[in-house]
């Protein structure tokens, strides 16, 4: 969380290290030094933001070359760029949209459910629907976790649904993907009662919900399925495994023992089927991958291998590289993270949902 704050927040932490600089802290020679100190602060607190820059550039001609032109209809207020100086400071604008919250599954005594967000619509409308899986290392968190974005999109035009799924490790694998699945099946039951275009969904997911959501697209096989969305979310658990996160930051093996039931010498098997990148196919849906270049819980090698195996493929898919950002990056909905992510997945969405 530190982190976090520091890179994504940076700019408010500028301001607050160029407080040496005011007139009254300049007349003796230790406020010249905290002036000179206050100088260098404010440049390094400012570095992911003069980092995100040319990675905001490139972005709009990326997603153009990787899933064609996705124009946002006339009259919506989505940002024309990337990231914005003024939403930095004053924030992202985000609309009052409707909510209620749905059954979608019972197991055993246990209901699970589902929010529903969506704007305002005629009762003709019916909207794709995005699919929202949160993380927490597939033992901890709820459909509440950073829920701006569910807002925003269904301000937008989209129906956001965001779930909640059981919980390692009383819950193992496959259980949590057994509930992915059951949503989604729901979801195109009753698409008509909830106003949704039963033939457009797209999963999104972050950490352990990216792993779920790419797990889920990638082994139903529905075509109406038209994308996916991993942000920091790990595709092969065999390598995490023998690559482990930082013990004294995360115990990355003893999560991967707990939602999976032991080491890949014990339970193999389970390893393999729960790894994204061992499903990637000729019909595997296009791909939008989202990672921190320092992410010390999830390593971006992780993308970096799934978005090659897509390439092997020819399935269209783009892998967002973020060097400044670290895992939970989006967590500030208006930090440069949370705006260039927020600007890809709008594109990519429309690019995978519009019938051309």
């Amino acid at each position: 969380m530190l982190a976090i704050g520091v890179t994504e927040w940076g700019h408010i932490l500028a301001l607050i290290a160029l407080l040496p600089l005011l007139p009254g802290w300049r007349g003796s020679k230790m406020g010249r030094i905290g002036a000179a100190a206050g100088i260098a602060a404010a440049l390094l607190a400012l570095s992911p933001i003069l980092r995100a820059i040319p990675v905001a550039h490139r972005l709009p001609a990326q997603l153009r070359d990787a899933f064609g032109e996705a124009s946002l209809r006339a009259g919506n207020d989505s940002p024309s760029t990337p990231l914005s100086a003024r939403e930095l400071i004053f924030g992202v604008s985000l609309p009052a949209v409707n909510k209620k919250t749905l059954v979608y599954v019972q197991r055993d005594k246990e209901s699970l459910t589902l929010d529903l967000f969506q704007g305002a619509r005629s009762e003709q409308t019916r909207t794709p629907c995005v699919i929202v899986i949160h993380g927490g290392s597939w033992q901890n968190g709820d459909n509440t976790q950073l829920a701006p974005l569910d807002s925003y999109l269904a301000a937008r035009g989209y129906a956001v649904t965001a779930l909640n799924y059981r919980l390692g490790p009383e819950h193992r694998f496959p259980a949590a993907l057994d509930d992915t699945q059951a949503a989604i099946y729901y979801l195109k039951a009753n698409a008509a009662e909830l106003g949704l275009d039963g033939e457009h969904f797209v999963l999104l997911g972050r950490s352990a919900g990216g792993q779920l959501a790419l797990l889920a697209a990638y082994t139903t096989h529905d075509p109406s399925i038209r994308g996916v969305v991993s942000l920091y979310g790990p595709a092969d658990l065999v390598y995490a495994y023998q690559h482990p996160a930082n013990p004294l930051v995360f115990d990355s093996r003893g999560v991967l023992e707990a939602y999976l039931g032991g080491s890949p010498d014990q339970v193999k098997p389970q390893y393999d089927a729960a790894s994204p990148i061992n499903f990637v196919g000729e019909d595997t849906p296009p791909t939008l991958l989202i990672h921190g270049g320092r992410d010390e819980l999830v390593s971006p090698v992780q993308s970096e291998r799934l978005a090659g195996a897509l390439e092997r493929a020819g399935r269209p898919s783009l892998l967002l590289t973020l060097p400044w950002a670290t895992h939970g990056c989006d967590f500030n909905f208006s930090g440069p993270c949370g705006q260039i992510s927020t600007y890809a997945i709008e594109r990519f969405l429309k690019a995978v949902t519009s019938d051309k």
